[in-house]
């Protein structure tokens, strides 16, 4: 069980407190793989979207392969994650119920494969994040 860490969203940590957190898969392009294995990935302001009972990965800039020629892309195209629907319905039901957020904290290699992990955050007041 070998785990490679790409990037890490240190702000959500900063600025959320955790609740929860799952692994979920990514649906990526090729040329999207290639770039994450360069490490060209920002996580800083991305946020996972419920649309339609699908969770999507929003914000996320995976830069632009450059060795890539005419079939590359966007570079904060929606991404869609790959979950379980107890796990789905359960984050989208926290998140829309109980005014959670649902942000990203890490990307990683595990078992040659990309993985997300995400979590269930309550925001920060000022005084909370001194400490």
């Amino acid at each position: 069980m070998s785990i490679k860490i790409i990037v890490e969203n240190k702000k959500a940590r900063f600025d959320y407190t955790i609740e929860e957190t799952l692994e979920a898969g990514l649906s990526l392009m090729g040329s999207e793989v290639k770039s994450i294995r360069e490490g060209a990935v920002n996580l800083k302001d991305s946020y996972i979207a419920f649309i339609n009972g699908e969770a999507f990965l929003q914000n996320a800039h995976i830069s632009v392969y450059k060795a890539s020629s005419y079939n590359n892309h966007e570079p904060e195209r929606l991404r869609k994650l790959l979950i379980h629907k107890i796990e789905l319905e359960k984050f989208e039901r926290a998140v829309h119920e109980k005014g959670y957020s649902c942000v990203s904290l890490k990307m990683y290699f595990k078992e040659g494969r990309i993985k997300l992990e995400i979590a269930l955050a309550k925001g920060k007041k000022h005084g909370d994040k001194r400490e």
